[in-house]
């Protein structure tokens, strides 16, 4: 385990609080530091972020292996058009309940 008093250079004190002060840096200079997750939560209800990052050198990022969120619906469908649906995805070999998602989506958006 390692002696974290026998390292130069900090200055451990309870979640480094006075670093600001310490090295003539405003808070809008640094990030704030937190000792748990509800201390930080309770921070940021109070804070806007834009005092502490800027926005404007953000850039967009895709995270790839991300999946929109679902939720499980119960539809009631006349059984005739169930089927149709149903031999329409077959027609396409794709699942006929993603097939009513992207026929949702097409009109939904226009397409």
């Amino acid at each position: 385990m390692i002696d974290l008093a026998k390292i130069s250079g900090f200055d451990w004190d309870r979640a480094n609080a006075r670093k600001n002060e310490k090295h003539d840096v405003s808070s809008a200079e640094s990030e704030p530091v937190f000792s748990s997750e509800a201390e930080e939560r309770k921070f940021w209800e109070t804070h806007d972020s834009s005092d502490y990052v800027d926005w404007t050198k953000a850039r967009k990022i895709v995270l790839q292996n991300l999946k929109p969120t679902t939720k499980t619906i119960s539809l009631r469908l006349p059984q005739h058009l169930l089927d149709s649906i149903k031999v329409a995805a077959n027609a396409r070999d794709v699942p006929y309940q993603s097939l009513i998602k992207v026929w949702l989506q097409e009109k939904l958006h226009g397409l």
